[in-house]
């Protein structure tokens, strides 16, 4: 049942990304609620795998494929329209593509994504639900806004006219934090790799016995 759940949310992103390139403004403006859709749905996946007793590798590594693959499509689509800067969704597929590469094989070694964090600090920044909250929201309350203001200048002009300069601005602070909190909880994960691998340092072995 939670695989089935995350390959719904697979399968909505496409309606949506669908809905923001090809719908007229009127039908646009349910690309918000849309979004929070497939966001209340990768919560429900992770609720529904612990209560079945349905977690397995093949589940993890599918749900932060599809985690991934939803916010990395979103990004290029919103930088493909000119709704955000392009340069933004290029570091968050360069930091997706390594960090998800370091917890693959954090996975099929046995240990889990967060679970691999040794340090109090890689384990606060990237394993504490206070920062996974965090930076969630903050990526959410970004596609969200942008999806938002999409439609509203062929919808309400004179609003658009009037206000755009603040909205932009939102937009601005919201993708600077995205951003930010991306590389901030990118960095640890690749530190503590480099740090175990001894990628630096004599030897390139396995994870060594703690």
């Amino acid at each position: 049942m939670a695989n089935l759940i995350t390959l719904a949310r697979f399968l909505l992103l496409f309606l949506l990304v669908s809905l923001v390139y090809r719908a007229s403004p009127q039908w646009q403006l349910i690309d918000a609620p849309l979004l929070l859709l497939i966001i209340a749905l990768d919560a429900l996946d992770g609720y529904v795998a612990r209560r079945r007793g349905e977690t397995s590798v093949f589940g993890s590594i599918f749900d932060i494929a599809v985690d991934r693959v939803v916010e990395l499509v979103l990004w290029v689509v919103l930088g493909h329209l000119g709704l955000i800067p392009m340069w933004v969704a290029v570091v968050f597929i360069v930091r997706g593509t390594i960090v998800d590469s370091i917890r693959y094989g954090a996975i099929t070694g046995g240990e889990t994504a967060f679970g691999m964090m040794r340090s109090s600090w890689g384990r606060f920044l990237v394993a504490g639900r206070f920062m996974r909250a965090l930076y969630g929201t903050v990526k959410a309350l970004t596609f969200g806004w942008v999806l938002l203001l999409q439609p509203l200048p062929a919808l309400i002009p004179p609003f658009w006219a009037a206000w755009s300069g603040v909205c932009g601005l939102v937009t601005a602070i919201l993708v600077a934090a995205s951003v930010a909190l991306c590389i901030l909880r990118g960095l640890p994960v690749v530190i503590e790799f480099v740090i175990d691998q001894k990628v630096f340092g004599e030897g390139h072995g396995p994870r060594e016995a703690r």
